[in-house]
């Protein structure tokens, strides 16, 4: 069974740092390109970041360039999350997910991405 597993959330005031983490288990996804997105209450989920499995190339959000970095170990099948200087707006449940591996592109879509984890709240509080 395929799984991918957040960890990492937590409550931080505004100016923290938080690493997210995204385990991945039931098959490899070193050669998938992973992305990490978020949902607020009452909105729509929305693109944060996305990572090639090769020379990794990365896709950022506009809203969190300079403050977010996405990375990954592909020996331990886990892709990371690092966040600085969070902001309240960056208050959200934050999930991962794993497009097919024959795609390739860093897709902002949701509807792009194959497996899902079940997500990590994190709250950013001013």
């Amino acid at each position: 069974q395929v799984q991918l597993v957040e960890s990492g959330g937590g409550l931080v005031q505004a100016g923290g740092s938080l690493r997210l983490s995204c385990a991945a288990s039931g098959r490899s996804f070193s050669r998938s390109v992973m992305g990490w997105f978020r949902q607020a209450p009452g909105k729509e989920r929305e693109f944060v970041a996305a990572i090639s499995w090769d020379v990794p190339m990365t896709a950022l959000a506009d809203s969190v360039k300079g403050r977010f970095t996405i990375s990954r170990d592909n020996a331990k099948n886990t892709v990371y999350l690092q966040m600085i200087s969070l902001k309240p707006e960056d208050t959200a449940v934050y999930s991962c997910a794993a497009r097919d591996s024959s795609l390739l592109s860093l897709s902002r879509a949701t509807r792009d991405y194959l497996y899902w984890g079940q997500g990590t709240q994190v709250t950013v509080s001013s």
